[in-house]
Formats: structure tokens, sequence, C-alpha cells
């Protein structure tokens, strides 16, 4: 069997003596898009930066396409940062950088590419987010969910076989949260990619997703098709869907 593309074992975190992720196994599959939800303060977007490798774990293991990264110095995750995208919570951008400049970023810091073929690059992933041609606006010039879109579109630019998504509905209106809901599931289907999703949306869950995860008390406490978490028994999978759908 291949190996899963993400794939964490025993993952442990400790902030100011608060044990946030306590042995957190978790295997995502190549070209599979998981959700992870949970309460505020449980961890979910220190799961990402741990895969990302933005944090080191205080235990446990992380592989990446089969390569371990959790004893890798920074200079050795460089390349495997290449092949995991992330769209941040508050998409990230840079103000000062128009829209061009910041999706140009990481092609300028990573790449060979020339200028004309980095041209390319922003018109071609711009199109893919459906914002074409908002290359010389300035982020202060765009609605939140045009933002996240950018950041999306900053995400791909490397090609990433990966993306990770914090929280990439929060603050928007229903009208954007389709959109970028839409835009998730595109890209899947267009790029191929693994997608770690992390969410409280879970309208957006169920549409995007192949598998949920539930992080409850530092651990995955739950795992399976969205059909069977949707219809979960399982008081603290119906406690936690429930809360959410009241306050979408």
């Amino acid at each position: 069997m291949a190996d899963p593309a993400i794939r964490l074992s025993g993952v442990r975190k400790t902030f100011d003596s608060l044990a946030v992720l306590q042995g957190v196994d978790l295997e995502v599959a190549a070209g599979e898009t998981i959700t992870i939800i949970g309460g505020s303060g449980t961890g979910k977007s220190v799961l990402l930066r741990l895969i990302i490798g933005l944090i080191k774990p205080d235990g446990g293991r992380i592989w990446i396409d089969g390569e371990e990264i959790t004893p890798l110095p920074e200079a050795r995750l460089l390349p495997i940062r290449r092949k995991v995208g992330m769209l941040f919570q508050g998409s990230a951008l840079f103000d000062s950088l128009t829209v061009a400049e910041n999706i140009a970023f990481p092609l300028r810091e990573h790449t060979r590419m020339g200028e004309g073929e980095i041209r390319e690059r922003i018109q071609e992933v711009l199109g893919l987010v459906g914002l074409p041609g908002v290359e010389e606006k300035a982020p202060a010039d765009l609605s939140g969910g045009m933002k996240k879109r950018v950041g999306l579109a900053r995400a791909i630019a490397l090609q990433p076989r990966m993306i990770l998504y914090d929280e990439p509905t929060t603050g928007l209106d229903p009208s954007n949260i389709e959109k970028i809901t839409e835009l998730i599931m595109g890209l899947k289907e267009k790029l191929g990619v693994t997608s770690v999703v992390v969410t409280h949306d879970m309208q957006s869950a169920f549409k995007v997703s192949d598998r949920i995860a539930l992080l409850h008390e530092g651990r995955i406490a739950v795992t399976g098709p969205v059909a069977e978490i949707e219809h979960s028994n399982l008081t603290l999978v119906r406690d936690f869907i429930s809360g959410q759908l009241e306050t979408r």
C-alpha cells in the first residue's frame, strides 16, 4: 500500500504548561479531503502548523509523503513545505504589496522562474480562484471573501500536492461561504490535491469532505465518512454538530 500523504502518530504539543495536543493519531490518504472539527481552543490550527512544520511537536512523529519531518532542521523543511500550501485564517496577505506581488512572493523565494513566467502563473492561479484582473489591487481594496481567494491563489502558486485550510469561511457572508466551499471542491477536482480543512462550519464541512475527524481533549476522538459523522448517535458528535448548526 502507498504511504498516506500525511501521517501523525502520538503527536503532543504544550504551550505554557497547557497540554493542547495529547497524542494525536491521524492519516490522510493522497487525494483525500479530511475536515477537522472541534471546539475553540482544542488545537485544530496548531495541528495545521505542525503539519507544515511551522512549529515542532513536543512528542510524537509526523510524516509528509512518507518522509518524517519531525527531526528535520529548517533548511531541510523548505522543500517539504513546497509540497504543502496553506490558507491562513486571516489570509495573511502583505498589506504593503499588491495582489500580484503577494502571489509572486513565494515564487521568487522558492523558484527560479523568470518574471514573465511569474506573471503567467499569477494570472493562472487568479483564474483558478475566480479573480482575474485584480493583480494591481491592494489588499485594503479587497472584500473579506476576495482576500481569502487571493490567499488561496498564493497557497497554490507553487503547485502544492497538499493544501491546508485554516477556518476558510470564518467571517464571510453566506454568498462568499458558498464560493469558498465550491473552490475547495473545485481545486481538489482540478489539481488532485490532498486537503486538510479546519472549520466550525458544518454545512461546508459536509460538502467538501471525504472524512471528518473530531478533535477532543487533545486527541482525535472520532473519525469517519461524512454520512457516518452527520448521522452519528455519539453524544459527543451530536452535541458539537447541533451546536454549530444552531450558530451558523
